[in-house]
């Protein structure tokens, strides 16, 4: 996937893109297909039907109806451009749903592009591999030319729910790439644990050799997910770039995926990142006020790495599939040296935060990590520490 930074995936070997909805405020769809075609990339257009979770009621057939007129108004504006590719109609419109006439809904859409538009394939998205979803798109929207699924870590199974399921049809994955916030591991309190950029960029090469390549035939594309930032539990969760528009190590994967060959330069890598002398994965509690070594290990063999520490509190949005999360700000003055490859961090007041590190060198190529950390208070650090002295000794 990508939006506004079309020369650069270009660049790299990718060849098309989706995006959610041609009606984006601020997104110019026609400026955006133009740029797309003038570097040889396509378009899979978003045709954003509301979901059941934002408040549509498909039993409503006034608000239905009205939802196709505006759906025939985008087709009939983009129906002729050289970049477009197919529609998407919907994106994860099962997830959190309860009413399945939405795929009736769907149906229409899909009938009314077949008559306005017979050149271009329609196809909908779904949160994941589910049977029972596919079973009931498949009987109420038969109009659909394909199903596409979207799935992360869940991909990794993914060969073997096919299988089982008996499905035969061609399909897509339109998403896809590091694991998700819903199926990592968790620290003791429930924070969920981030791959660094180089785990994720392994992620992708390993997802497409041992995955997807192998479903050639029935697979008839995919699209990675995300050239893009965007704030989802944390601001690098999805991103293959960063807030400041850097490639990350995900980008390089990719240009491997799509042309074969790794770029000249390629981003520094993480080996390690430290809290209190424990990784991401080791649930880190610290006691407010005192003070604790962060450490980020990166190797990068051409340049020289410059870094950039940020503290932030931890994400609290319960939203899904996507939905819009507003940026955290940073908390201040707690970093002694958030410019080194090593700086000392004042635990601030109890709380669940989540500390970044970031290294870039000289091509605008950055590798990033976090820690997801517990703050609890001297008196319950202490207290915990006399109850583990007093197990020990058997007492």
């Amino acid at each position: 996937m990508a939006v506004d930074d079309i020369q650069r995936f270009a660049a790299a070997g990718g060849n098309s893109i989706r995006n959610w909805n041609t009606m984006q405020p601020e997104q110019d769809t026609l400026a955006l297909l133009d740029k797309a075609h003038a570097h040889g990339v396509t378009v899979a257009l978003g045709l954003a039907m509301t979901p059941e979770r934002h408040g549509f009621d498909y039993d409503d057939p006034g608000a239905v109806a009205a939802q196709l007129e505006i759906m025939r108004g985008e087709a009939l504006k983009y129906r002729s451009h050289p970049a477009l590719l197919m529609w998407v109609v919907g994106n994860e419109l099962d997830h959190d749903y309860e009413n399945p006439r939405v795929y009736d809904a769907v149906n229409e859409v899909a009938k009314m592009i077949r008559e306005l538009d017979p050149c271009h394939p329609t196809t909908t998205t779904t949160s994941g591999f589910k049977p029972d979803v596919n079973a009931e798109i498949l009987t109420r929207a038969p109009a659909l030319d394909i199903l596409s699924f979207q799935m992360y870590g869940g991909l990794f199974v993914f060969p073997e729910q096919l299988a089982a399921s008996g499905f035969e049809q061609p399909f897509m994955v339109t998403e896809w790439g590091t694991i998700g916030y819903w199926e990592t591991q968790t620290t003791d309190w429930g924070a969920p644990v981030e791959l660094h950029s180089s785990d994720k960029a392994d992620t992708f090469v390993r997802a497409h050799r041992e995955i997807l390549e192998p479903l050639d035939g029935q697979l008839i594309g995919s699209y990675a997910f995300y050239w893009g930032q965007k704030q989802e539990r944390t601001p690098t969760w999805f991103g293959m770039l960063t807030e400041e528009g850097n490639l990350t190590e995900a980008v390089h994967a990719m240009q491997y995926v799509w042309t074969g060959e790794w770029p000249e330069n390629r981003a520094p890598r993480v080996a390690a990142m430290l809290l209190d002398g424990k990784s991401a994965g080791e649930s880190v509690r610290l006691a407010a006020n005192q003070t604790y070594e962060a450490v980020i290990d990166v190797r990068d063999a051409d340049d020289g790495v410059s870094y950039r520490w940020e503290l932030k509190p931890e994400s609290t949005a319960t939203t899904g599939g996507g939905d819009y999360e507003g940026p955290i700000p940073n908390l201040e003055d707690h970093l002694s040296d958030p410019t080194a490859e090593s700086t000392m961090l004042s635990a601030p007041a109890p709380g669940k935060y989540r500390l970044f590190a970031y290294a870039s060198d000289k091509h605008g190529h950055v590798a990033h990590a976090n820690i997801p950390f517990l703050v609890e208070s001297e008196t319950v650090i202490e207290s915990r520490t006399v109850f583990v002295k007093g197990d020990t000794n058997g007492s």
